[in-house]
Parts: structure tokens; sequence; C-alpha cells
């Protein structure tokens, strides 16, 4: 499978080979692998939950070890959540500065939403909330401020297409805020499907159709 700290559209992030297990890590690269593990025994479509004792052995080190880097399991996954974040916001950045058009900045949101569960099916698990299930309560509320925080960016580039005239120049405010759930809706639907076909049938499958009908107007 891809690596699971992969970013998505050309960006990429220097990660310490998960295979590679050194006597004597660099500053930060223990921190950084353990994530890394994380994210890829995630991707197992059983979707089994990972104990710290199963994630310590696949690292070979001692649970202590892993305690040594993070206070307790919660924070492990506040760190992928993190990077979530950071990763996301980051490509929605770099799509809006790209397009001057509010619709072509949503399509490629949507887009990258979809491609960054498809090349990251341990993440997906994360944004899905299922891989925080029996965990720390806050972990829930902290991914759904994220999705939250998606869905209006979603909404403001909606905005900007009702201002640049053409089929959106009518449509209110209360259909954008709909719209945008609608379309939130959709990308949590196409990220459940790869999850429950165990990661089989790809966020992306036939993406292009879909969002051609779900932005027009």
């Amino acid at each position: 499978m891809s690596d699971p700290l992969e970013m998505t559209a050309g960006v990429e992030v220097s990660v310490a080979d998960a295979g590679t297990v050194r006597k004597r890590p660099r500053p930060g690269e223990r921190r950084l692998q353990i994530l890394q593990v994380l994210a890829e025994m995630l991707q197992n479509p059983k979707g089994e939950r990972v104990t710290t004792a199963a994630l310590a052995a696949k690292i070979q080190v001692s649970e202590a070890a892993l305690y040594r880097h993070f206070a307790s399991k919660a924070q492990m996954f506040e760190g992928l959540i993190a990077f979530i974040e950071q990763t996301v916001f980051g490509l929605i950045n770099q799509i809006n500065q790209k397009e001057e058009s509010g619709l072509a900045q949503a399509r490629g949101i949507l887009q990258m939403l979809l491609f960054f569960a498809e090349k990251n099916p341990g993440m997906t698990r994360v944004l899905l909330g299922d891989a925080l299930f029996q965990e720390d309560d806050r972990l829930q509320e902290r991914i759904t401020q994220v999705l939250d925080r998606v869905e209006a960016s979603l909404k403001q580039t909606l905005r900007i297409a009702q201002t640049q005239g053409g089929s959106w120049a009518n449509v209110t405010q209360d259909e954008i805020s709909v719209r945008a759930t609608m379309l939130m809706s959709y990308v949590l639907g196409r990220w459940h499907r790869f999850a429950r076909s165990g990661f089989k049938k790809l966020p992306t499958d036939a993406s292009d159709m879909s969002l051609r009908l779900l932005l027009s107007e």
C-alpha cells in the first residue's frame, strides 16, 4: 500500500521508513515512526482496534518506549489528527490560491478530500471516527471540529461562486448552507464506502461525473 503519511496533490513529507528501526533514532524520528506505523496498522481492512502492545511489537520496542514519546494513546491519535488537519488545510489554501472561480475551488477541494482518503486508508478511518471508537471522547470532538472547518471552507467557495454571477447568482444563503452540507455528506459517503469495502471501492471512482452533477445549478 502507499505510504500512510503521504501528502496529496504532489506535496510530500519526509518520514522515517516504517520498516527500519534505528538503535539511536535522531531527535523526533521515533515519534514520527510511531505515528507512521499507527497509521499503517489502521489500514487493516478488518478494522481491528490497534493496541499499544501491538503497536510496540510492530516497531520492535517496549510499550514503555512508546510512552517516552507520547503521554497516552490518545495523544498518538491527536498527532494523527493534527497531521490530517495540517495537510488538508494546507492543500485547501493551495487550491484557493490557484483557482479564482469559486466552483473550481469547491471542485478542487472535493477531489482533494477523495484523493487524500484513497492514498491514506488508515487516515480515512480516523476521519470517519471508527478508529477512535473506545478511545478518548475528546478525539471524536476533535475530528468533528476538523470536518466542520472543511464544510465551512466549502461554504465559502460557494459564496464566492454566488458573487461571480452566472447560474449561481440567484442562489440564496440558505441554499448555499444546504449545498455545502450536501457536498460534505457526499465526501463522507464515499469515505464510508471505501472503508466498508476493505479499501477496494475507491473514493475517486466516477468522481468527475458526480461532482459535475453536485456543483451544477
